[in-house]
């Protein structure tokens, strides 16, 4: 086994635009919103960009190897995340996703809890997450009535480095000149809410029936950082679907993978070299590498900073 690195599935978006030309040399045509670089999904499968399994694609490569890619805890019958860079020229729009049971029931899939890591954002760019505390009513009767949701939503600006756990129910949105690495549960189930105008459908009746206004959320960009020869670590999230850690390399970071799942990992910031025994990538902004379960050991090298996602396999 070796580092496996995929193919970017580039998807046009209403919303999109060219900001990922900023760190992308392979940018096709046209208003991009949303690069998929390790997916296993009905709407978007990866094809490997590297090594002896080159040009063939995740599920095959899964079919090959099974446990030792995904892990002994893992089943090759649901590859169980999906890792996206997501960029928007205009405000997303406001939307919601339903958890696992609603999700399966109503549409056959997972539901979506995920994870915002922030890669760039213009001055005064925004996040929205969340309804303000006793807005409730008020928010379900302007979406019910089709009025503006932005008064009673909680709007975050935020910079490079900001990471915000979403989890299923919450209510959220990306705003414009925001460009942001995303860890998500393996789904495509989105309830769309409010959408400035644009001509596209609302999901007024599935968005009242999985809003929950209890979750909380907060900038995990602040949680307590761990100090070793040559790097550092901070775990920025942790929920029943995946964990989610910074790394902060100054010189090198020796590393070993488990037998009970897959990593990925993804680095926003620097330049790094993932050297291991089949194989050495070269990592830069943006890029993701699938570590497979029976990699063994492997070191990371160069100045940089790489978020490390997992599944939580218990």
């Amino acid at each position: 086994m070796y580092p496996i690195q995929f193919e970017n599935l580039y998807y046009e978006k209403i919303w999109g635009g060219r900001a990922l030309e900023k760190i992308r040399q392979n940018l096709p045509s046209g208003n991009i919103g949303e690069s998929w670089d390790v997916a296993l999904h009905p709407n978007g499968t990866s094809v490997v960009a590297n090594g002896s399994d080159k040009g063939k694609t995740f599920g095959e490569i899964i079919a090959t190897y099974q446990e030792l890619l995904l892990g002994t805890k893992v089943t090759a019958a649901t590859f169980p995340l999906l890792v996206k860079v997501i960029t928007a020229d205009e405000n997303l729009s406001i939307q919601v996703h339903p958890g696992d049971e609603y999700a399966q029931e109503h549409e056959n899939q997972l539901g979506k809890t995920e994870a915002w890591y922030v890669l760039a954002a213009d001055e005064g760019a925004e996040l929205i997450i969340g309804v303000k505390p006793g807005c409730e009513q008020d928010y379900q009767t302007a979406l019910t009535i089709g009025t503006d949701l932005l008064p009673y939503l909680n709007r975050v600006r935020v910079t490079v480095g900001d990471c915000f756990l979403i989890p299923n129910g919450c209510v959220h949105a990306i705003g414009a000149g925001v460009t942001l690495l995303e860890i998500q549960q393996n789904s495509d189930v989105t309830y769309r809410l409010y959408d400035y105008g644009r001509p596209r459908e609302i999901h007024v009746q599935q968005g009242i029936a999985v809003t929950d206004f209890t979750v909380e959320t907060h900038n995990a960009k602040m949680n307590p950082r761990q100090n070793y020869d040559g790097y550092s670590e901070k775990r920025l999230c942790e929920n029943n679907y995946f964990i989610m850690e910074e790394l902060v390399m100054t010189e090198k970071m020796m590393c070993t993978s488990t037998p009970e799942h897959f990593t990925i990992l993804t680095c926003v910031a620097g330049h790094a070299l993932l050297i291991s025994d089949e194989l050495t990538v070269n990592m830069t902004t943006g890029d993701s590498i699938l570590i497979p379960a029976a990699l063994g050991d492997y070191q990371l090298q160069g100045a940089s900073t790489i978020i490390r996602s997992y599944p939580n396999v218990g």
